[in-house]
């Protein structure tokens, strides 16, 4: 038996559900005595309760009788829907003796004066599947094909494809037929529907129009145009030897006025040949429409067709010529787009087109100096971690790179200036001869640096790598620019008891007042004046970080001087000097500790960082060599691990992105084009066929699961055995929607009547229309689908049940309540990754969180982490080296993306108590993180519901 969804339907109707349903009677009486308007709300209402379900064979005379003669648009619109949605045949399966009447009136509509209602008739024949009817309507559809308006010319020629399509014996010769209309025709719209009913029903006709008009080509409209690239793509692809007769035309195509044309052709282009020149036009076609639309979607699609031409290693040479052009994308204001196109033209880009990419790139880091947009921040940071890459790819453009990214170190956004100063060490420590240049640019902007982090990381690095005796007093010099006066706690203590001075003594109780302020200037205020100027501002940035009770900066600091006059002492050999400088640096860490025990600080420094003063202190005292050795020596050795370590995972995840599956084994036979069977000459899977079974949520690859126990597993069983009705269903998830696919059968000996399948949804699922009710003979069996459309990743939950009616009872109507199916959140969520950074970032945003307790049987942390992992498709961001050993805890971060764009972040951290035994489970928690409630509380249930693994059973 066919299924449900099989049935043609093509109208969706909107039914509102709080309205009651009017009687049989009630709506005959308004269709018989009501005017146009009473008759039309009645006309609504008949075709919403048919489309329920309701049968209402009473009305069908009536409609014929009186609201089909009348002549208002509106009812003869309506009546076209109505018609398509009537029951047509008795119940024995023959057609009801009323629709000779219809199909009368049909006749009449196609001969009417109005071209509208001519022209939506024959739109409405397109949907009639009963042979019956269309017959007596033929010679009145031909007529329509030479009618003066294109309106109905070109509904003439859908109607008459679809009837050949359906029932070819009614129109032997529509293809003749067609052909001749099209060589007459000259409407844009008419001409498409007709080229396109030959491609299907005719191509060889198709392909003498075409080429008796193929120089013409360029001046058709582009819904013509369109079809002709389907049409010579389907040509071509199934026989590979006419590519030379139309490839000519498709670069012509590539001109054409329309965006989408030229989209068509490129991809077909680069499908039909792999000629250098053939893809060099296609790329070009494709930077210039994603220059030229605005629409950042098209952008964004455009984009990812020119991604996957670089994956064909033949095509990448060609890119990597076109680099340039690529970064013209970089106008768009959209941040993905930048993304992608920084990205692209990374990994395309040659020694002989770096400095041309680096000069751009140096352009637009300019050019985002004074803009205040909300991604002027993430680009800026994308540019500069781009810069990065493209100096460590090639060294040699490092030199010109760095005074421009130096520029960022006193950016308001402190991510870009944490990836200049990341950059900024690994180029210090990687390129030598870069040292000199990258130590004046940083000791000239020191000055700029406002964030606190961005200051340490400076200073660590001046520490590290300054070894003249004019640098290190430089440093030593702007270092007490930043810190201001000291001892730190006497000049503010003064400064305090100088306001207070200063307050009290006033010139004259008039409207102004003379100031001093702290750096011994007259400032004059208004009594009337409502802003007070604020004097945190004079406070030198050092200092204020430590007012604000910040002392690990201090620490930091320690270290740096602690290096600084150990590298001065081995250079100078004058003791005064060498006193001198060791003593100051001695100084500035005393008044460091001093201010965070005195109170005045916002908070008291902790024991870390006395501590670490206080060994920094020591070491300057005794001046040990093996101080001198770790300080100096040791330090730079562990930065030199970190960044080898960096690049040999950089290098293999490079290395794992190319072992790609190879394309041609050693042993694959050779094809060669003149020997080839005409069914093995199409190149790959059809274009149009791929797409289209995608967009429809069919699985596009070849089936690696033979017996089909991965859907196996998606079948519910809705119903139990003994119920008079089985039911199961298949859940076929697809990206944005749900396909219910419920097998229903009937395991009683009497035929069940009006068998209806109700749904209903919890969550973020809505039903796209009601499954039509159906008969089901004694143990005969059917299939419907149910679609249920996605909007947001979160657990959703679809019930309902069976209703039906015996035959031949008199009893109310039978009901089987249906088990519950579950849609699970794993179907919408893929492993993402992203910088520690980004992580951080996000952690910090989301402010919805699920705190899950680890209750599992699983004895191994490293086990657990990998079940977890499998369970909720996230991908572990924790590096296998701060995973690997064995130490009794674990903390690992976690990320995944939903198909909506949704993130989920989780950290876990679990320990093993060494107290309780080998075989003790792992304990602690798992903190989700989420945007939506939705998603952090479904990932939850997730994790608690598959903690525990599954015991393997024992081998029969």
């Amino acid at each position: 038996m066919t299924s449900i969804a099989e049935q043609p339907c093509y109208t969706l109707i909107n039914v509102p559900m709080d309205a009651e349903p009017p009687t049989e009677m009630q709506l005959k009486q308004d269709l018989e005595k009501g005017d146009a308007r009473t008759k039309i709300e009645a006309l609504k209402k008949v075709i919403q309760m048919i489309l329920n379900g309701e049968k209402m064979p009473t009305l069908l005379m009536t409609i014929i009788r009186f609201v089909m003669p009348m002549q208002d648009h509106t009812i003869k619109k309506l009546l076209l829907v109505f018609w398509e949605v009537v029951p047509k045949y008795t119940p024995e399966g023959k057609l009801l003796q009323e629709f000779i009447l219809v199909c009368d009136a049909y006749r009449k509509d196609l001969q009417h004066p109005n071209e509208f209602i001519r022209g939506s008739t024959l739109r409405f024949l397109c949907k009639l599947k009963e042979p019956e009817l269309l017959e007596p309507l033929m010679p009145a559809i031909r007529q329509c094909l030479e009618h003066r308006h294109s309106y109905v010319r070109r509904n003439a020629v859908l109607a008459i494809y679809t009837i050949y399509r359906n029932y070819d014996f009614l129109i032997p010769d529509a293809p003749e037929l067609v052909h001749n209309f099209l060589e007459g025709e000259q409407d844009m719209s008419c001409r498409r529907n007709a080229f396109m009913m030959l491609i299907h029903a005719d191509q060889e006709r198709a392909l003498d129009y075409l080429s008796s008009c193929i120089d013409q080509v360029n001046s058709f409209g582009d819904i013509l145009q369109l079809v002709i690239v389907e049409l010579i793509y389907k040509v071509c692809h199934a026989n590979p030897g006419e590519r030379a007769r139309f490839i000519r035309c498709i670069y012509n195509l590539l001109n054409s006025s329309s965006p989408a044309v030229r989209y068509e052709a490129a991809g077909t282009l680069v499908t039909l040949s792999s000629a250098p020149t053939a893809i060099k036009a296609a790329a070009t076609c494709y930077i210039e429409l994603i220059v030229k639309e605005s629409d950042n979607n098209v952008k964004l699609i455009v984009l990812d067709r020119l991604i996957a031409l670089k994956e064909v290693a033949a095509h990448e040479k060609v890119l990597q010529e076109l680099v340039m052009d690529i970064l013209r994308v970089l106008g768009s204001p959209d941040h993905e787009v930048r993304k992608k196109t920084l990205s692209l033209a990374l990994d395309l880009v040659t020694s002989r087109n770096i400095e041309e990419m680096v000069l751009v790139l140096k352009k637009e880091v300019v050019k985002t100096n004074n803009v205040e947009h909300e991604d002027t921040g993430k680009y800026r940071q994308l540019l500069v971690r781009t810069l990065h890459q493209c100096s460590v790819k090639f060294p040699d453009v490092a030199s010109t790179i760095i005074p421009v990214l130096m520029e960022f170190l006193g950016d308001t956004n402190e991510l870009a200036a944490a990836d200049v100063l990341v950059f900024v060490r690994e180029a210090v420590q990687r390129f030598d001869q870069l040292r000199p240049l990258v130590i004046s640019k940083l000791l000239d902007v020191f000055g700029t640096i406002k964030a606190m982090k961005i200051h340490r990381a400076a200073l660590w690095i001046l520490g590290e790598y300054c070894t003249s005796s004019d640098d290190i007093q430089s440093v030593m010099t702007l270092i007490r620019q930043s810190l201001g006066d000291i001892p730190i706690v006497d000049d503010e203590m003064k400064k305090a008891a100088g306001e207070i001075k200063d307050d009290e003594i006033q010139s004259a109780p008039g409207s102004f007042q003379r100031l001093v302020t702290a750096d011994g200037t007259y400032a004059t205020q208004s009594a009337f004046s409502t802003t007070t100027s604020s004097k945190k501002e004079d406070i030198p940035p050092l200092r204020k970080d430590m007012m604000e009770g910040d002392f690990f900066i201090g620490a930091a600091l320690a270290t740096t001087l602690t290096k600084l006059a150990l590298k001065y002492i081995k250079i100078t050999q004058d003791k005064k000097k060498q006193n001198a400088f060791v003593a100051e640096a001695m100084l500035i860490m005393a008044t460091i500790i001093h201010l965070g025990k005195s109170g005045i600080a916002a908070k008291p420094i902790t024991d870390d960082d006395v501590d670490r003063i206080a060994v920094c202190l020591r070491v300057l005292a005794e001046k040990s060599e093996l101080m001198e050795e770790i300080f100096n020596k040791e330090c730079r050795g562990s930065l030199s691990l970190m960044l080898a370590a960096k690049i040999e995972e950089e290098k293999q995840m490079q290395e794992a992105a190319e072992r790609k599956v190879v394309k041609v084994h050693a042993d694959d036979p050779i094809s060669f084009a003149q020997l080839i069977n005409r069914s093995d000459q199409g190149a790959g899977e059809n274009m149009f066929e791929l797409t289209l079974s995608q967009a429809l949520g069919m699985n596009s690859k070849k089936d690696t699961d033979p017996l089909g126990s991965s859907k196996l597993n998606k079948v519910s069983q809705l119903t139990g055995f003994s119920d008079p009705v089985y039911s199961e269903a298949y859940v076929n998830v697809n990206q944005y929607d749900i396909v219910l696919d419920v097998l229903i059968v009937n395991q009683t000996g009497d035929t069940l009547q009006n068998l209806t399948l109700e749904l209903a949804t919890l969550g973020d699922l809505k039903l796209v229309e009601k499954p039509q009710p159906l008969t089901l003979a004694p143990h005969d069996f059917c299939n419907i689908k149910a679609n249920v459309k996605v909007t947001s990743t979160e657990n959703g939950i679809i019930f309902g049940n069976i209703v039906y009616d015996v035959s031949g009872a008199a009893s109310d109507r039978n009901c089987v309540v249906l088990n519950d199916i579950h849609i699970d959140i794993m179907d919408y969520i893929v492993p993402a990754s992203c910088t520690d950074t980004e992580f951080r970032q996000m952690w910090a945003e989301f402010e919805w969180e699920n705190k899950v307790t680890v209750n599992t049987n699983i004895t191994d942390l490293k086990e657990y982490l990998e079940h977890v992992m499998a369970r909720t498709n996230m991908k572990c961001l924790t590096p296998e080296k701060a995973l690997s050993g064995d130490c009794g805890f674990m903390a690992a971060n976690m990320y995944a993306k939903s198909i909506f764009g949704e993130d989920v972040l989780a950290n876990l951290s679990i320990e093993k108590p060494l107290h309780l035994g080998k075989d003790a489970s792992v304990q602690g928690h798992v903190r989700i993180r989420a945007k939506s409630q939705g998603m952090a509380l479904s990932m939850g249930d997730k994790i608690n519901l598959s903690q525990k693994k599954a015991a393997k059973l024992p081998a029969a």
